[in-house]
């Protein structure tokens, strides 16, 4: 992409709050579940969608708004999809079971394989890139390796479903974020795991009563945001023991049930999340404020992520299948 090209090898500039919108793409029949820009700088023109009407999309979305290519390797609703950190190959998985590699080029799977649940949540490891995680509607995390097709390692969490797995220092231990709230304990919300040994290392990271759908790691410094419903986003730090930040609360949008996603600017100093009412909420990370909200979509705006190279843009994703970006 000839736009992105002035800023490769420069420093990010500091990100500001969308102002227009660029692109509307609205191709997908059913709900975007998740949207990711692609993970190679040359190549981070292209934006992958993964839907409830069975198919993966790779759009440019940042020249022309274009669909690049679909993908419908599933039979049922795609609820994560992935890009490997070469930008070669998707990784995806839905509520089929079914976990599919996919060349990006070819479209042909590189591999596939069943698992015993529906999956919700698929994330590589951050340095070993032929490495994965999965989760979904069971109890176990499985950890894979692509090389082999085959499951290096199992979590085992007393919870009915995965929401979201995020790494944290380096990938030698990562956060689950689980369905298990009880009347009486939120113990178990958030687990932390270590990779190697899959040894829990702490289940008693959130003590209030609610589910958190989605978690993000703070880009320079050691803490993450946990996505919660109970319309806030709670900030902790991302070493044992893991506590809460009492003192800063990020509240002020909707989620209602929703997996609505959260993110950091590249630059550490906006926390974006959408709203279930279709808003997108833009907070201070150190004063946890409202700077700024957008009108972005009719339906609940389940996604909103910032461009890893070019400064404030944005794309979002909702309820109704629309994908928009916006600078």
């Amino acid at each position: 992409s000839e736009l992105i090209k002035p800023y490769l090898g420069s420093k990010y500039k500091s990100t500001e709050v969308p102002k227009s919108l660029i692109f509307y793409i609205s191709k997908h029949s059913g709900p975007v579940n998740e949207i990711q820009w692609c993970p190679v700088q040359e190549q981070s023109h292209m934006l992958l969608s993964a839907s409830m009407d069975k198919t993966v999309k790779v759009w440019d979305a940042v020249d022309t708004g274009c669909c690049l290519k679909t993908y419908s390797c599933h039979s049922c609703a795609v609820r994560a999809a992935r890009w490997s950190s070469c930008g070669r190959r998707i990784l995806s998985g839905g509520f089929d079971s079914a976990l599919h590699l996919t060349d990006v080029e070819t479209g042909k799977q590189i591999f596939s394989s069943k698992t015993e649940f529906r999956i919700s949540a698929l994330k590589f490891h951050p340095t070993e890139s032929n490495v994965f995680l999965c989760g979904g509607f069971s109890p176990e995390v499985k950890a894979w390796d692509i090389r082999t097709p085959k499951v290096l390692r199992v979590y085992k969490a007393a919870v009915q479903q995965t929401l979201d797995i995020l790494f944290l220092s380096e990938g030698r231990e990562f956060l689950t974020s689980t369905d298990a709230v009880s009347r009486d304990s939120a113990d178990r919300t958030i687990i932390a795991w270590d990779f190697q040994s899959a040894a829990k290392i702490s289940n008693q990271i959130f003590h209030e009563r609610y589910t958190c759908p989605s978690l993000s790691l703070h880009p320079k410094e050691s803490m993450f945001v946990a996505q919660t419903n109970g319309n806030y986003m709670a900030l902790f730090s991302a070493q044992r023991p893991y506590r809460i930040n009492k003192k800063k609360r990020y509240e002020g949008h909707k989620v209602e049930g929703f997996a609505v996603g959260c993110e950091f600017s590249p630059d550490g100093t906006l926390l974006v999340t959408g709203s279930s009412d279709g808003k997108v909420f833009f907070y201070n990370y150190h004063t946890s404020r409202i700077i700024r909200t957008l009108s972005a979509h009719k339906e609940a705006c389940v996604s909103a992520i910032f461009h890893p190279v070019l400064p404030s843009l944005l794309a979002t994703c909702d309820w109704a299948g629309e994908i928009k970006i916006w600078q």
